[in-house]
């Protein structure tokens, strides 16, 4: 099964996760930005969601990490839940 480890950033508008896309463009820190705009949980740890395998998150998700360049930001990603700006550490499988 494949599995894999990512950062994001959980915002409510597209507006909010573009502002943020352009100050980690300028450099700023992944996770310093989670922690001050993330409206996950995750935002605590800098974003960090762990390990997770392939179907555990919802669709959009889960191919930006399993399809897109490992280490680079992508998004914004509409889901259920807001605008993601999401960060593929690694995957295997």
């Amino acid at each position: 099964m494949a599995t894999a480890s990512a950062l994001h950033i959980l915002v409510k508008t597209e507006k909010e996760a573009l502002s943020i896309l352009q100050q980690l463009k300028k450099g700023k820190d992944f996770a310093t930005l989670a922690k001050r705009h993330s409206t996950c949980p995750s935002g605590k740890r800098g974003g960090d969601l762990g390990e997770f395998r392939r179907g555990q998150m919802v669709k959009a998700f889960d191919d930006v990490v399993f399809k897109k360049d490992v280490l680079k930001v992508h998004g914004p990603v509409k889901t259920r839940f807001g605008y993601h700006l999401i960060k593929t550490l690694y995957r295997n499988g």
